[in-house]
């Protein structure tokens, strides 16, 4: 083997140096893209754990989400319709009748159930001739769209609870076929106050 010249060697060593050098060069250039990296995935943890905090908050605390799988309440809220509930409202406000409200179903308090406030605490309930009569008097009910069929009552709203009816009266598994009858009022969840889908419609 050919004995190397000393220009030979000090070119060798000097290619390493610079080889070494653009090594160091280019990992310091390579550095901050890393830590820019590294800082907008955190960033982006960060944003998707706060949107879930903000949404367990406001889903245990402030709105109620549902979906309506039958149509008892018909023709006010459809099949498959999608219902937006504040659970502040009753916070301030009593409950009154012909709200529509969102509350644990007093048969089974893990199913949500979605009805309208017909009878309040103290009133007497008589359903007769289609019609359905509050202490005497016949409630005036535009929201309907079908005649009530069948007798009922009489019944006696308790203090603290709250007589229920769907929309669809013929097609409703409420108040009138409950075993307990009447939803006590910490059963409400609360106030129903529009659906978004299919369509959007305020409810008063």
């Amino acid at each position: 083997m050919a004995k190397k010249t000393k220009e030979e060697l000090e070119k060798e060593i000097q290619d390493k140096v610079n080889q070494e050098k653009e090594k160091r060069e280019k990992a310091v250039a390579e550095a901050p893209q890393k830590v820019n990296a590294l800082k907008e995935i955190f960033d982006w943890i960060a944003v998707i754990v706060i949107a879930i905090l903000i949404s367990f908050v406001l889903h245990t605390f402030v709105i109620v989400n549902a979906t309506v799988p039958t149509g008892s309440m018909e023709t006010t809220i459809m099949a498959g319709d999608r219902v937006i509930g504040s659970r502040l409202y009753y916070l301030r406000h009593d409950p009154a009748r012909g709200e529509i409200i969102m509350f644990d179903y007093p048969d089974d308090p893990r199913t949500l159930y979605i009805k309208r406030i017909i009878g309040l605490p103290g009133d007497h309930i008589e359903i007769t001739g289609g019609v359905v009569y509050i202490n005497g008097e016949a409630l005036d009910e535009p929201y309907l769209d079908v005649v009530t069929e069948g007798e009922w009552g009489p019944y006696d709203v308790p203090e603290g609870c709250y007589f229920m009816m769907g929309d669809n009266r013929n097609a409703s598994a409420d108040s009138r076929f409950w075993q307990n009858t009447y939803l006590t009022r910490d059963g409400i969840v609360g106030k129903a106050v529009f659906k978004y889908w299919k369509g959007f419609e305020r409810f008063n």
